[in-house]
């Protein structure tokens, strides 16, 4: 399976403690991440990441292209609700190609939990 991982700034903690507590089940698979995000999983864990640009740099609508073309099975993305973000139609753009594509999203750690199997993430 291809894997997209993304996370605003603000849950980037809390998309490196999901990746450790599911590193198993993740490196099974391809992954593909927004650069800053994929950097730090990387740099916290043994996982081989794809890296794009980072969100605001154009990531995001990398990551909208690999969905639109078929190279994207789950995405996995972390997103703040509580900050604005200056690139939020890039986002906007990615959430709606996930439902154009029927591409299963998830946007918290307790609903990519349930994604990858039930398995309860540890809190950080």
């Amino acid at each position: 399976m291809r894997i997209a991982l993304i996370a605003h700034d603000k849950k980037k903690e809390d998309m490196i403690a999901f990746a450790k507590a599911n590193e198993e089940f993740l490196s099974k698979h391809s992954l593909t991440a927004t650069g800053t995000t994929g950097k730090r999983i990387m740099e916290n864990t043994n996982l081989q990441i794809s890296c794009c640009k980072s969100g605001p740099l154009g990531g995001d609508q990398e990551i909208g292209s690999k969905i639109a073309n078929g190279l994207i099975d789950l995405v996995f993305f972390f997103r703040d609700p509580l900050t604005a973000q200056p690139h939020e139609p890039d986002v906007s753009a990615l959430l709606r190609l996930c439902d154009v594509y029927e591409i299963p999203l998830a946007t918290n750690k307790a609903t990519a939990s349930m994604i990858i199997g039930g398995q309860i993430c540890k809190k950080s």
